[in-house]
């Protein structure tokens, strides 16, 4: 089985939204009742909690309450790294904070990102179970085909559990959530237009630009606005019979990935001959040549002049140039393009403030998360520095520290970037954490470096035909007389879960030594890097 990928839009079905406020209202009534019983402070206490409960599942508009004139920290964006600096800053360290968010809470990760990404990986990876559990002797019969009609649904529905959790948190760090857009009009002058359309002024002793990326721009050739951006992945409400998928990077092959377990006919169209360039050279020929053996249909080399679209059918052909010529791919219900994000930069009036920009549009900032501008700061995907959830959560986390708690604690708090490990969801899944063997040799040289491999088959496959045995791969790159690990990559089964430990122990310095010293789990595959010769 391969382990369990990745990025919503969320619209919860009208039946299921009204369900969910008609229980709301019933719960309060009833709960009300009982409350008229107790005493007054419990009273207070449970109205509190029905208040929250409603908020949480209510699909009514917000109510605007007045926005406060100025505050501590002002963070505009509320996805995962504007939320830990918020929530470390007024939770923990009682600075008065407001968020500022246009979408919904959590950012790219929870809503078209990590957790959705991950929930369809799940089942995609229940799919891939049901096939192989031949091998161990079961008889499975489906009576129906995967309802992914179903799933989008409940995978909607957890999304928006998620918006309302995050948002009573927020409540509970009596931080203060602004629904809205930020502009800022200088160093300390923030405007925001809410939903309504108003416009007020908040003035900001510090300022925090947590706002992320979207997907780039459809590229420039006749009908690309005839597929879907990677966001629109999560917009999908029918299991499609054949996609196209446009991008080398973990996004696309996320979704190829899982597309192809629950039986979509895949085509992914990347530039060059392998996928995942940013990874060790063992992944990229490692991952690519399980793809085609999965059943993928790879066009290496690739670009795209033209898409039609059948007017009668909404069915979809790509024209293309691949390394076997030119050619069209006919009968697509989706063509996805996954082909990078982009900064949300635009429109924030940073030129007000004087903060400066690179020549993406990406927001400048040091080691420590600082802008150009004293009182001004940003983190996460809007910086292009590791561009991952937990990266900008920590970030965030420790600018709070900083800024606000005991000098003598945090003076200088920031987030070490360096040997952040980081997974694919792939099929497998593959992990990695330091330098790839080519990086390694720029920085060390060849001479200095000894790279111990080791490829076999997972236990896991020892039941099953050969032509359905799914390969592992690890390498652990170690420098100096010392072997100190500089980098380690897996490739195979369990690999998101089994990254983690080695990641505490490299980031601790380990080497190779270390990882021998460690008495193996058997039988695992994970006892292979502890047992490397």
């Amino acid at each position: 089985m391969q382990a369990l990928a990745f990025l919503g839009r969320l619209s919860v079905a009208s039946a299921s939204a009204s369900a969910s406020t008609s229980t709301s209202r019933s719960i309060a009534s009833t709960t009300l009742t009982r409350v008229a019983r107790t005493s007054t402070s419990r009273s207070s206490t449970a109205a509190s909690r029905i208040s929250s409960l409603s908020r949480q599942f209510s699909s009514s508009p917000r109510i605007m309450a007045p926005i406060s004139k100025e505050t501590d920290l002002l963070v505009i964006g509320g996805g995962s790294g504007g939320l830990g600096a918020a929530r470390m800053a007024s939770g923990k360290f009682g600075a008065k904070a407001m968020i500022v968010e246009s979408n919904r809470l959590g950012g790219t990760c929870v809503n078209v990102g990590c957790v959705p990404k991950k929930v369809t990986f799940n089942a995609a990876a229940i799919a891939e179970a049901i096939h192989e559990s031949k091998a161990y002797g079961f008889h499975v019969k489906e009576t129906a085909p995967f309802d992914w009609a179903s799933f989008k649904v409940k995978r909607d529905s957890y999304i928006k559990r998620l918006n309302g959790i995050y948002e009573r948190n927020l409540a509970n760090d009596k931080i203060e959530y602004v629904h809205g857009r930020a502009k800022l009009l200088s160093r300390n002058e923030v405007e925001i237009t809410s939903d309504d359309g108003s416009k007020s002024t908040v003035r900001a002793a510090k300022i925090l630009l947590a706002v992320g990326g979207r997907p780039t721009s459809f590229p420039d050739i006749p009908g690309a606005d005839y597929g879907i951006n990677s966001d629109g992945f999560f917009d999908i409400a029918t299991l499609p019979k054949k996609v196209a998928l446009v991008g080398a990077g973990y996004i696309a092959v996320e979704f190829a990935g899982m597309f192809n377990a629950l039986g979509v006919e895949t085509h992914l169209f990347i530039r060059h001959k392998t996928f995942l360039r940013h990874f060790d050279p063992m992944i990229q020929d490692g991952v690519t040549n399980e793809y085609e053996r999965l059943g993928i249909h790879l066009h290496k080399e690739s670009s795209q002049s033209r898409v039609d679209k059948d007017p009668s059918t909404g069915k979809l052909t790509v024209h293309y140039k691949d390394s076997n010529g030119e050619g069209q791919l006919s009968g697509i219900d989706h063509l996805i393009w996954a082909i990078g994000r982009v900064p949300e930069t635009d429109h924030l009036g940073l030129e007000s403030a004087g903060v400066k920009l690179n020549e993406k549009g990406q927001v400048i900032v040091d080691d420590s998360q600082n802008t150009n501008v004293d009182n001004i700061f940003a983190l996460g995907d809007v910086t292009g520095n590791v561009e991952l959830t937990p990266v900008a959560i920590a970030a965030g986390r420790r600018l709070a520290e900083r800024l606000y708690g005991p000098a003598e604690l945090f003076a200088n708090a920031r987030l070490d970037y360096s040997n952040i490990p980081s997974v694919v969801f792939s099929h497998p899944e593959v992990g990695s954490i330091g330098l790839s063997e080519p990086e390694a040799i720029e920085k060390y040289g060849k001479e200095n470096l000894k790279v111990y491999t080791t490829n076999f088959t997972a236990m896991y496959y020892a039941m099953m035909d050969p032509e359905d045995k799914a390969p592992t791969k690890y390498k652990v790159i170690c420098h100096g007389p010392n072997e100190k690990v500089v980098g380690l990559h897996i490739m195979g089964l369990g690999s998101g879960e089994m990254l983690q430990g080695f990641g505490v122990a490299i980031k601790m310095g380990a080497t190779k030594k270390d990882l021998d010293s460690c008495v193996a789990i058997h039988p695992t595959s994970s006892e292979e890097l502890v047992t490397l010769k």
